[in-house]
């Protein structure tokens, strides 16, 4: 009854506001006619421009009313938001009960969670011993044996599958790669597949397939095109790279995919059907479930834990159903083929026996480049020795085949770079070819073996699968951490080259905000025109040019030699500078976006070049430099600061400026309203002051997806509240230099502490680093920050760019000959406590905060172990935390991912990828550590959680880059450290929980990955009105995220945006035991039934379609399933990605 009764209040306030707008709206507009009728001509300008005045005033008064109403309709929304239809309803964390099983979006999700059915990963590393025998000829593996008759009603069915594996960038750039090999490779390809119809070949590489295809004439491409129909070739995975699987971020993976999927459907009209990794260094059921997603059926990994692979081949379970560890359902199963050996080369891939395999690798025949390191050499295949060769052969295929359920085998024949001239092609197709037809004309061997593709392999598995009643078996999991031999962990590269898995975020964050505002503004531009076209000013072609240019610099990155930090040094600087390019290019297109969408008379918009109307606040100086912020010159006459809001989340923010006067003033440029502001001090070095620029922070009511609009002004003296510091070094007080800011020393071991409504902390006087959190719920956990190093063995085999090979003494804790600097700061907006070590500066940072934001503590450090030598620098979190030997770490910041620690692995092993989020939790609380960059990360002992900030290694680890890591940089890292109060959420046993970020944690990591943009306009006083863009009319559910808005191109003109935008959604699963005693500002959805109309409202989209997760013409729901009339009703489930096919007006 109550909640009926503030639900009326609610909406009678919604109309009352409404109609009063309207009733101010008709009375100045009377109010002007009237006078117009009576005054004289020459008083016409005058009274214009009194009515240009009251124009200005009612839109402030509009734009007053429409937050109003929009934070009225959150309102109703937190209480009680029925769809139009399917009786799905909002639920708002502010009326949450205690009990988490009441929370029906949980239930929700809850629902989703395993079943009993199938192998959990984690279950097979419990059981394993993680010895290594030797296996005899198999090294890391067994005897095989077989009787011979094992084919005599089945016959072997033999796919010899040809492949190059091109990395695009590793030992020299893309460019060189192309140039010196990749090109001849294909042009080869196609002279040599056209010659016998008989060849096959599969390419995985887009990013080097799409740049030869431009390369090449009309003729060549129809000749690819008749390949392709044939079956003779085929692109496998269709990715722009084969992407790495440990630090890329979900969205750059789908993205990379969506390249890659878009220029094949344009160019070739095919859809990939198999995926194919065989060189990313250990493997994420992520990747599984985007395949899936995007129409694939089967798969192939390689990289994977030896030890595994043998248990694997012991029980024939090497090809599996690849399940998603939250899916109770078969839905997101996609067939996988885990090759058995030690790699993807020739003698490791036709048998056990690597010797014998290598002697079939026709590329290594005597007089040539390459041999066998087994020192027997391959032979021409002729009459006299085909028999022999042809049942050595036949023994290498029959001993493989036995650990498979099949009788159909896969038999990989290629290696980096193969296939670079003719003679190898002719080589290797001809010699097998006559082993191939020596079986022909041998049915007594029971084999046929041929030239396929993985599409030819995995259609006949299926089809003998199917013939014997045969299920493969469902597995759940990942793949890592991987080991290729010995104790040889490969869990340095999760943070080898941390720079630059800095910027791969930064650059990730851009793109998503341009496409989504550059989406927006052809929407709004075609509904300004009200004929469907764009104004003729605006470069929209060149700016999908850049964007295209954005998308592909961020994809090839995902390259496992990229973001992996695993190339050499000036390939580093390749990658590095097409990211820095990208970033400065879809800045171009933000830029000019916001200018056209906050202008108020769009005539005033002009696109130039060379002097864009405002300028980005961050600026890099080049590709291995922080960003730094834009110093402001203020004056009386406001400046106007733009701030872009990426995400779907109304959002309270700290926006921070530099500034050229110790004292500013702060408006609402709308309302003109001041906002809450604090004047900092910038720090030219840890004890002294600027005294020419000045840090500005002011709090900001962001709703989502806005463009909103603040004028800076410079103020009176004395008029703004400044920061209030204290010093602390023990032993040693500072001299410090501040003439602006009120400064003191502190008192002689007194604890620190900062609090603000949600969180206490206190820190250690004598460094800084923090002690123990306090929640406003009365929840204390002690967690102290330490830092720490990491040397590497003393034996030949050191740690390098690929492997983590710590000394016997493991990690020694950080100590400094000279005690740190500590520096707390208090203000209004913000405190911090920053300790100034020698290798790095580390920051605590409370936000005032009403909303999420003021839940965590941030905290940032700043690296440089430019000085050392081969060490690792680690932070660590040490906490009363009782979780066991379990913890938790994201999985492509899509999923959480169970580990356990465990004391017969290595201490290398047991460290794993983080990309966003790791948590510990016992039965009444969690501790996450939310991430802006991936690294490693591991908890070593119950209630600890460590991460690797940077690794400076001398030497090669003998994994064929043939170079240390020493390019280090001065690298920045930020985290957001969360303390939450659990509810009936008891600490598990047995089996693999599985376990979600909370809402708040998801909020936070969202805030965190894609922080506000501020631009600048121009100083002068010319500025055109402009006034904010708001294109939603409240918060997405808080559970589902805006993963992107991307336009597609055209497919009648290259390279130009079409009007269709691909609209990619991720339903959030999240966890139901840590709801915060206090609301969070958002709703989520209690059923799967979503109503687009209704969250996207007032953006309207005339079509609407399903599609697959890459938008290909193929996957499209039928035309029949087209929505064209609201209400637009579709399914999301918990922890699923939807794409849709839509176009905006």
């Amino acid at each position: 009854m109550k909640r009926n009764r503030l639900l009326a209040v609610l909406v009678g306030g919604v109309f009352c506001v409404a109609v009063m707008s309207l009733y101010l709206m008709l009375e100045m507009m009377q109010g002007a006619e009237l006078q117009h009728m009576e005054t004289p001509d020459g008083q016409v300008e005058d009274d214009l421009s009194r009515l240009q005045q009251h124009v200005d005033k009612l839109e402030r008064l509009l734009g007053d009313n429409n937050r109003l109403v929009a934070t009225l309709r959150d309102k109703l929304f937190h209480r009680q938001a029925s769809w139009v239809k399917g009786g799905a309803v909002n639920v708002s964390s502010d009326s949450a009960p205690s009990r988490a099983d009441s929370l029906p979006g949980c239930r929700l999700a809850e629902e989703m969670k395993d079943g009993a059915d199938g192998v959990q990963l984690l279950d097979i590393y419990d059981l394993l011993t993680f010895e290594n025998p030797n296996g005899g000829v198999w090294k890391q593996g067994f005897e095989i044996s077989y009787h011979g008759d094992e084919w005599a009603e089945q016959p072997l069915e033999v796919f010899v599958v040809p492949h190059s594996h091109n990395d695009p960038g590793w030992l020299k750039t893309f460019e060189s790669y192309y140039q010196d090999q990749t090109k001849h490779i294909l042009n080869n390809m196609l002279i040599k597949l056209t010659e016998d119809s008989r060849r096959k070949m599969i390419w995985a590489e887009i990013s080097y397939f799409s740049k030869w295809w431009n390369d090449i004439d009309e003729q060549k491409r129809e000749m690819v095109k008749r390949l392709v129909g044939a079956g003779q070739l085929e692109l496998v995975t269709g990715g722009w790279v084969m992407a790495d699987e440990a630090n890329s971020h979900y969205f750059a993976l789908l993205d990379q995919l969506i390249e890659g999927h878009q220029w094949i459907q344009r160019h070739l009209g095919v859809k990939p059907s198999s995926g194919w990794a065989v060189d990313p260094f250990g493997h994420s059921p992520s990747m599984a479930y985007l395949l899936k997603g995007a129409g694939l059926s089967n798969m192939v990994i390689q990289r994977v834990h030896y030890a595994v692979k043998k248990h694997f081949a012991q029980k024939q379970t090497l090809e599996f159903l690849w399940r998603q560890s939250w899916d109770s359902s078969p839905r997101s199963d996609i067939a996988c083929h885990m090759m058995p050996f030690y790699s993807y080369d020739v003698p490791h891939t036709c048998g056990p026996n690597p010797a014998v395999c290598c002697q079939f690798d026709f590329h290594r025949l005597p007089g040539g480049r390459f041999f066998c390191p087994w020192k027997i050499s391959p032979q021409r295949i002729t009459e006299q020795n085909v028999e022999e060769r042809a049942l050595l052969l036949l023994d290498q295929y029959r001993q493989k085949s036995r650990l498979f359920r099949s009788p159909v085998l896969f038999v990989p024949l290629g290696d980096d770079f193969r296939f670079v001239e003719s003679s190898e092609w002719d080589a290797q197709f001809g010699n097998y070819q006559k082993l191939f037809d020596y079986f022909d004309q041998h049915p007594e061997l029971h084999v046929k073996a041929r030239f396929g593709t993985l599409s030819d392999y995995f259609e006949a598995l299926h089809r003998r699968l199917n013939a014997a009643g045969t299920t493969l078996p469902t597995l759940r999991g990942d793949f890592f951490t991987y080991a290729d031999r010995d104790d040889h962990y490969w869990s340095g590269y999760f943070t080898s080259r941390p720079f630059y898995k800095r910027l791969d975020r930064t650059l990730e964050a851009t793109l998503r905000a341009t496409e989504i505002l550059f989406s927006l503004t052809l929407a709004e531009m075609r509904r300004f025109r009200g004929d469907s076209r764009l104004v003729s000013d605006f470069p929209a072609r060149e700016h999908f040019k850049r964007l295209t240019a954005g998308r592909r610099s961020l994809a090839l990155f995902q390259h496992h030699d990229a973001v992996t930090g695993t190339a050499r040094d000036p390939v580093v600087v390749d990658y590095g500078t097409r990211l820095f390019n990208s970033i400065v290019n879809l800045h171009k297109v933000l830029q000019s976006s916001a200018h056209w969408l906050l202008l108020l008379d769009k005539s005033q918009y002009h696109y130039d070049q060379l002097k864009p109307f405002m300028q980005m606040d961050d600026v890099m100086s080049a590709h291995d430099a922080l960003p730094r912020k834009t110093p402001l010159t203020l004056s009386d006459e406001p400046r106007s600061l733009i701030i872009f809001n990426p995400t779907e989340q109304l959002r309270s923010s700290v926006i921070s400026v530099v500034i050229d006067s110790p004292d500013a003033h702060v408006v609402d440029a709308e309302t003109g309203r001041p906002m809450a502001a604090q004047i900092s001090a910038v720090w030219a070095e840890p004890s002294q002051a600027s005294s020419e620029h000045f840090q500005l922070d002011f709090m900001a009511e962001l709703p989502p997806l806005s463009l909103v609009v603040y004028h800076v002004t410079k103020a009176s003296v004395g008029s703004a509240h400044r920061a209030r510091y204290t010093f602390h070094r023990r032993g040693n007080p500072p001299a410090i230099q501040s003439e602006h800011f009120q400064v003191s020393g502190s008192e002689a071991n007194a604890p620190l502490s900062l609090s603000n409504k949600h969180i206490q902390i206190w820190s250690s006087p004598e460094t800084g680093l923090l002690q123990k959190l306090r929640l406003q719920s009365g929840l204390v956990r002690q967690v102290q920050v330490q830092f720490l190093w990491y040397g590497t063995r003393t034996s030949q085999e050191k740690s390098g760019a690929y492997l983590f090979l710590p000394g016997e003494e493991g990690a020694l804790l950080y100590s400094s000959s000279e005690p740190p600097l500590v520096r707390v700061s208090r203000g209004p907006v913000f405190s911090d406590i920053t300790s100034c070590f020698r290798h790095f500066t580390h920051t605590v940072r409370l936000l005032h905060l009403d909303g999420h934001a003021g839940r965590s503590l941030e905290i940032s450090n700043t690296v440089d172990i430019r000085s050392e030598v081969n060490r690792e620098l680690v932070m660590r979190l040490v906490s009363d935390v009782a979780n066991g030997n379990r913890f938790y770490s994201d999985l492509n910041s899509f999923q959480m991912q169970q580990r356990r620690t465990l004391g017969k692995l290595p201490l290398q092993a047991n460290f794993y990828p983080m990309t966003s989020s790791s948590f510990l939790q016992d039965s009444t609380s969690r501790l996450s550590l939310l991430s802006g960059q991936s690294q490693a990360v591991a908890s070593l002992r119950p209630g600890e959680l460590e991460v690797v900030l940077d690794r400076r290694l001398q030497q090669d680890d003998n994994r064929g880059l043939g170079q240390g890591v020493t390019d280090n940089k001065l690298t920045a890292s930020l985290y957001h450290l969360l303390l939450e109060d659990r509810r009936g959420g008891a600490q598990e046993e047995g089996g693999a929980s599985v376990q979600h970020l909370s809402l708040l944690a998801h909020l936070t990591s969202l805030s965190l990955s894609h922080p506000p943009i501020s631009m600048v306009a121009p100083s002068d006083s010319q500025v055109p009105k402009l006034r904010p863009f708001l294109p939603l009319r409240s918060s997405l559910p808080c559970d589902l995220h805006l993963l992107n808005l991307r336009t597609l191109e055209d497919p009648q003109e290259a390279e130009s945006p079409s009007q269709e935008v691909a609209l990619l959604l991720h339903r959030k699963g999240f966890d139901c035991s840590s709801a915060p005693e206090l609301s969070l500002e958002c709703t989520w959805s209690a059923h799967e039934e979503v109503n687009l109309d209704d969250i996207f409202s007032p953006l309207w989209f005339r079509s609407v379609r399903r599609s697959g997760l890459t938008l290909l013409r193929e996957d499209d729901e039928p035309e029949s399933a087209r929505q064209q009339q609201p209400p637009r009703i579709t399914s999301l489930r918990p922890m699923e990605i939807s794409a849709f096919r839509v176009e905006i007006d």
